[in-house]
């Protein structure tokens, strides 16, 4: 056996003896932070080292600082552990090394990446024109998407935006809830539109955007298009707003519509929960993440357009020395804003197959239950869920504000499972949010039996 064979393997086995161990092994500890600084911070060595031994002290160095997000019971930040199939890819596209620029760096990844993007349309519910841009996650589609609809609505006031900047430029109107997430307010940051711009839009009772305030929003500049931010999903309640409605508002006045879906689009991907984003088709750009709920190993987020020339004018660029493949169509980088880009392609496409159409409906639809089971037996033990659970998500009050984050800390000290806090609507909430492919029903009653357990002495 070759070194690179061995090292390879090695590594392979310690990934696969820690991902063995994710049922049965704590999901967090409290962590020594200097002891964990100093495993990794010895002094460089002036002479080579055998890569095994660099393998084993990497594992040995990590091991008391990793968190079990790709477990079954960690439920915090909408994350999802990596399927089989994506993890394998995952470790294939790093053996392969391929830089997914364009296709004449890398014809199989630009290959994968269209393939899965027209697989993901047709999940999702977009329009199979449009186009498919895979980026980091969520805070990258936002900025692609925003980009796009900047560089739309000022070439349609007569204004070159990718030549003369935002100096002189056309005020553009940007419309959002006021629940959206704060990634909204940082790609506006980096696109120089400024948070300032916001025109901001009252949520209702599920956090969803207020449509007879967006009416009135929309027609107090009624000749002023504007970018409107929507959500499929609400990052604390899961609530999606009305798509439909708003796309038909805004579109009247020429706008706009962005779709932040970096969770919740995956609601189309079943006919159980595809009524909460009906009309999802008729935005012109949307947002979403693999590593949430397609279950897909980070980093992997989905950038689409219905303008594909739009999306592109607005982020690619040219070179002398950079050459495009013979025939080969826009993509890649076309539509990101990576240059060097790691070939997120084969994870998606390999999950995608593993699961099948039917395999991704179940695993919304079996989160969504799972959701459903602990706001049930959160409720059952005498605690209050806030939020109607709709998708996901699970909103819990344990009292005033101080005894929930001693509950939420507890939680997290304690290791059987791994919730999140949050601030919504004044109060500080648990934050639970199901994503896992690997979680079951016994896992959900493991953790309320924990959570019932360490809320009675927090």
């Amino acid at each position: 056996m070759d070194e690179l064979t061995r090292v390879i393997r090695h590594a392979a086995e310690q990934a696969a003896a820690y991902r063995r161990s994710l049922p049965v092994r704590p999901v967090a500890r409290p962590v020594d932070h200097a002891a964990l600084r100093t495993a990794f911070s010895r002094p460089l060595n002036r002479s080579p080292a055998d890569p095994l031994t660099v393998i084993d002290e990497l594992v040995a160095a990590a091991e008391t600082g990793l968190v079990a997000n790709a477990g079954p019971r960690f439920f915090g930040f909408v994350v999802g552990g990596a399927l089989p199939a994506a993890t394998a890819a995952e470790i294939l596209a790093a053996g392969w090394d391929q830089n997914a620029f364009n296709a004449a760096l890398s014809p199989a990844a630009l290959a994968a990446e269209e393939a899965a993007g027209a697989w993901l349309k047709d999940l999702l519910g977009l329009p199979s024109t449009a186009s498919a841009g895979f980026v980091t996650g969520g805070q990258a589609a936002n900025t692609a998407g925003l980009a796009a609809a900047r560089q739309y609505l000022l070439t349609e006031a007569g204004w070159d935006v990718a030549r003369k900047g935002l100096g002189g430029a056309p005020r553009l109107r940007v419309v959002a809830g006021e629940e959206r997430h704060a990634t909204i307010d940082r790609s506006l940051r980096l696109l120089g539109l400024g948070t300032d711009c916001v025109e901001t839009v009252r949520a209702d009772g599920r956090g969803a955007l207020d449509t007879e305030n967006l009416r009135r929003v929309l027609a107090s500049a009624p000749d002023a298009p504007a970018i409107v931010c929507t959500q499929a999903g609400n990052v604390n309640t899961g609530a999606c707003d009305d798509l439909r409605t708003v796309c038909g508002l805004t579109h009247a006045h020429g706008g706009w519509v962005h779709v932040d879906g970096a969770f919740g689009l995956w609601a189309a991907a079943s006919p159980a929960t595809r009524p909460l984003v009906d009309g999802v088709e008729l935005a012109d750009s949307w947002a979403c993440d693999g590593h949430k709920w397609l279950n897909v190993p980070y980093d992997c987020g989905y950038a689409f357009c219905s303008r594909p020339a739009v999306h592109a004018d607005a982020l690619a660029y040219t070179a002398s020395y950079l050459t495009r493949a013979d025939g080969a169509p826009v993509g890649g980088a076309d539509y990101t804003v990576e240059s060097s880009r790691h070939a997120r392609g084969f994870a998606t496409w390999a999950a995608l197959r593993e699961l099948g159409r039917d395999g991704v409906a179940a695993l919304v639809d079996r989160c969504c239950s799972l959701a459903r089971r602990f706001a049930e037996g959160l409720t059952a033990a005498g605690f209050e869920v806030v939020n109607d659970v709709t998708l996901n998500q699970v909103l819990v009050g344990f009292g005033d504000d101080a005894r929930t984050d001693r509950v939420v800390q507890a939680v997290q000290n304690d290791g059987t499972c791994w919730m999140g806090a949050t601030t919504w609507r004044g109060r500080r909430l648990m934050r639970v949010s199901v994503s896992g492919h690997a979680t079951t029903e016994d896992d959900v009653d493991q953790s309320i039996a924990a959570i019932a357990r360490l809320a009675r002495t927090s």
